[in-house]
């Protein structure tokens, strides 16, 4: 409602796994691919009909693991596009394998030594990258979140949100009072447009996590630096068959 589309406008793009079941319980428009592969299905959508509302939906193992070389070069791309990541530190679909954000140390049944490599931290990796527009949320304080999504999917350009969302299943270290004793919301003195404060904030972890817009940077977009994006929608042009033979020629 905040965003004031009506439901044939929006696109809800989902991988494989929980948190890709999201667009299922939504009235709009939905795709669902393969795990890991949300955004290059998002950004085809965008590309095609740049005036639809595109959120792809998937999950630390989904996106951070499989999907990773994606998420890393659109961000380059600065697509219009959003990104809900349901970042709950373990493979939850999959019987709680280790994911690339699981804390180093954490226990499961496949790493029983405990995970022995840093995890992949995925604020500081897209502020690195410049991306556009870098929020994280927590499950557990829903009307911030909500508000996060709505200025992520109203920013133009790559928009990702990291949600911290406990799996009460698997996880039982990152629970809900974990995160609950540790996150703060950053307040109204927090300049989102200072790159390195910004990557400085999605070092920290541990002790205290921040929420929030993270960082923030108005940069040209995919459809803005494409020629071939200019004017009416790619969807409603007609493309002559010579077009095609002097691309393809037989």
């Amino acid at each position: 409602m905040e965003l004031g589309k009506s439901p044939h406008e929006l696109l809800l793009v989902s991988g494989i796994g929980q948190a890709s079941k999201l667009p299922h319980y939504l009235k709009c428009n939905t795709f669902n691919g393969l795990h890991g592969r949300m955004i290059p299905a998002a950004v085809g959508a965008k590309i095609a009909n740049k005036e639809l509302t595109v959120i792809a939906v998937g999950g630390d193992g989904d996106c951070y693991g499989e999907g990773t070389n994606h998420f890393i070069h659109n961000i380059r791309r600065n697509v219009d596009i959003t990104l809900l990541l349901h970042n709950n530190q373990v493979y939850g679909l999959t019987k709680g394998q280790a994911s690339p954000t699981s804390d180093l140390g954490f226990k499961t049944k496949v790493q029983v030594r405990g995970v022995e490599i840093p995890p992949l931290n995925p604020l500081a990796l897209a502020i690195a990258l410049d991306c556009s527009f870098v929020a994280r949320g927590f499950a557990g304080e829903r009307e911030h979140l909500s508000h996060l999504i709505v200025e992520a999917a109203r920013h133009r350009g790559f928009a990702l949100v990291d949600i911290l969302q406990p799996c009460v299943i698997w996880n039982k270290v990152n629970t809900f009072k974990w995160y609950r004793d540790r996150v703060y919301q950053l307040g109204e003195g927090y300049d989102s447009g200072q790159r390195i404060p910004a990557f400085e904030k999605a070092l920290e972890w541990g002790e205290r996590i921040p929420l929030g817009i993270i960082y923030k940077n108005e940069r040209p977009t995919f459809d803005e630096i494409n020629p071939i994006m200019q004017g009416e929608p790619l969807w409603r042009r007609k493309t002559a068959k010579t077009a095609f033979k002097e691309l393809y020629p037989i």
